[in-house]
């Protein structure tokens, strides 16, 4: 077996451990949540005060739960996750590589907890409040626990993605992958693709998608700031090293 062959099953074999020990986190931590579904799943139905939950099927609320908990076993989870892809990936990065990536994960833990957060605390209310302003006389409002928390869930792990945007532009602009121009000439599309991606991740109504579109493109604008940021910074630190790599003592010249 040559030297190609050997690194190529090397990388596999070092995959395979690294995807192991991250299911194993993450079934540990489903199942250590799963006695807790119950508790989940009424803080989250607080939005939906005044509403009636009900499960329309015998074993759908124990499905919801598993789900919930699986959910919620993935996010607990999620540290031993990232870490894990940061050792396998941290063999191939030099130094600044490894900075601009490990800066990213970091960063892309604390975005998503904020966009799930902003999800439930403020989304999620106003949404179901303007389903439950069609409400009229003699109709009661009674949601199926299942399609509640896909909802629920559907929503913020869309908001935790969206995000992670200005992350991804710092991180490919630190790899020198695209700049401040690319972004603002890509504007027009990208505020189309914003639209279509928030109406993909999002449940099938106007008011959801809007809600995720809206900060998206809100967020765009922010990515192309931190690149500006960023590529005014590499102008600087260029000319404290001068041309050749090396500090520029005042006064003196070449």
């Amino acid at each position: 077996m040559d030297d190609t062959r050997m690194d190529f099953v090397g990388h596999l074999s070092e995959l395979r451990k690294r995807l192991l020990v991250s299911l194993a986190a993450f079934l540990v931590a489903g199942a250590a949540v799963f006695p807790f579904a119950g508790g989940l799943a009424e803080f989250a139905s607080s939005p939906a005060k005044g509403v009636r939950l009900v499960y329309l099927s015998p074993p759908e609320l124990f499905m919801s739960y598993v789900e919930l908990a699986l959910a919620a076993g993935l996010v607990l989870s999620m540290p031993v996750i990232l870490f894990e892809a940061w050792r396998f990936v941290k063999p191939a990065l030099d130094r600044r590589e490894r900075r601009a990536v490990l800066s990213a994960v970091v960063a892309g833990a604390v975005l998503f907890a904020s966009g799930a957060a902003f999800a439930f605390l403020a989304v999620v209310p106003l949404t179901v409040r303007f389903f439950l302003s069609f409400s009229a006389p003699g109709i009661e409002a009674m949601y199926s626990i299942a399609e509640y928390l896909d909802f629920v869930t559907g929503i913020v792990i869309a908001f935790g993605i969206a995000f992670e945007l200005p992350v991804v532009a710092w991180t490919l602009g630190s790899l020198r992958l695209v700049d401040s121009l690319a972004f603002a000439k890509a504007r027009g599309p990208a505020v189309l693709v914003i639209f279509i991606v928030a109406a993909i991740l999002t449940p099938p109504d106007v008011v959801s998608q809007l809600l995720l579109a809206l900060p998206l493109v809100g967020l765009y604008e922010v990515s192309a700031v931190l690149l500006r940021v960023q590529e005014a910074g590499r102008v600087r630190r260029t000319r404290r090293l001068g041309p050749a790599g090396s500090p520029q003592v005042p006064g003196v010249s070449g």
